[in-house]
């Protein structure tokens, strides 16, 4: 190899490097003029009876949690068997209780994330998980910024489990099994931009009811899962310092400099040592040469 070619190949690792981002955003199917489905959920309206966990777990043959309300000491989360909790909050207006579960992001970090893509976003926008596809890499995991995503460390066939938004249910013109269950209309279903206008108008109409935010509205660019409530979001377990930019905008950056590293720093180092040995080689020659006699 000779600089020419050192610095050919070196153009064409570069040409792949700016390629492969173009690569990494082409999406599996067509951009999709489907509005997104939503869930309102309505804290002041809450109760605590925990109907939509049991309902959920008999949809996707999950442990039945019961309805207990002695789990209410503590504050739990979502785990592989159980995709949806309630959790109650003291707060300064009072009691609430506030549902957990996968927040079905509309530009989701996890299926940006994933390699394969196992996690994935749908025309409808429920975000599913495809066992079929998943390399067990758990990229989705690190990558959401509600740490839903849960492994199931204990299996002997583990898979990534959470909220799937009822896709099966959605797909027969269904509401999702928590949503039909609630029995004092905490939870409603429909298109986003209409569950939008719902809490905007209740905020409006109540001002001393709800603080003036609708959580999921515009964090990280949009959630599937809105959010109401009398009490600050950061007093019924709700990050408040995530923006309103998607989480795969403000790594992309960072991901996609990773191929160029990989491809052009090798290519550079492996030139530089040819040239350096072909140096070292003519320095030889001119050493052994004899000098001419004077």
């Amino acid at each position: 190899m000779d600089r020419r070619n050192f610095l050919k190949n070196l153009c064409v690792a570069g040409t792949t490097a700016v390629a492969l981002p173009a690569l990494a955003q082409t999406p599996e199917a067509g951009p999709s003029e489907t509005e997104f489905k939503s869930v309102l959920v309505d804290t002041t309206r809450c109760i605590g009876c925990r109907s939509c966990e049991e309902a959920c777990a008999n949809e996707n043959g999950l442990p039945n949690p019961g309805t207990s309300k002695d789990v209410f000491s503590e504050i739990r989360d979502t785990t592989p068997d159980q995709w949806t909790v309630v959790n109650r909050y003291d707060t300064d207006a009072g009691e609430v209780f506030v549902k957990k579960q996968c927040m079905h992001c509309n530009q989701a970090a996890c299926a940006s994330a994933c390699l394969t893509p196992a996690m994935f976003k749908t025309e409808d926008g429920p975000v599913i998980w495809r066992d079929s596809k998943c390399m067990g890499c758990r990229f989705c995991m690190v990558s959401c910024p509600f740490v839903i995503p849960r492994f199931e460390y204990h299996s002997a066939n583990p898979k990534i489990q959470k909220c799937i938004f009822c896709y099966d249910r959605l797909a027969e013109g269904q509401k999702p099994a928590c949503v039909e269950s609630c029995p004092v209309d905490a939870l409603e279903f429909g298109q986003r931009r209409e569950m939008e206008r719902i809490a905007q108008n209740r905020v409006a109409n109540h001002p001393t009811s709800y603080i003036d935010h609708i959580y999921g509205q515009h964090e990280v660019a949009g959630t599937g899962w809105l959010y109401l409530s009398a009490a600050p979001f950061d007093q019924i377990g709700f990050r408040t310092d995530l923006g309103s930019e998607s989480v795969p905008a403000l790594t992309q950056n960072f991901l996609y400099s990773v191929p160029v590293v990989f491809l052009l720093w090798p290519a550079f180092l492996n030139g530089m040592r040819y040239i350096k040995s072909n140096e070292d080689a003519v320095q030889i020659d001119m050493d052994s040469t004899p000098g001419e006699e004077s």
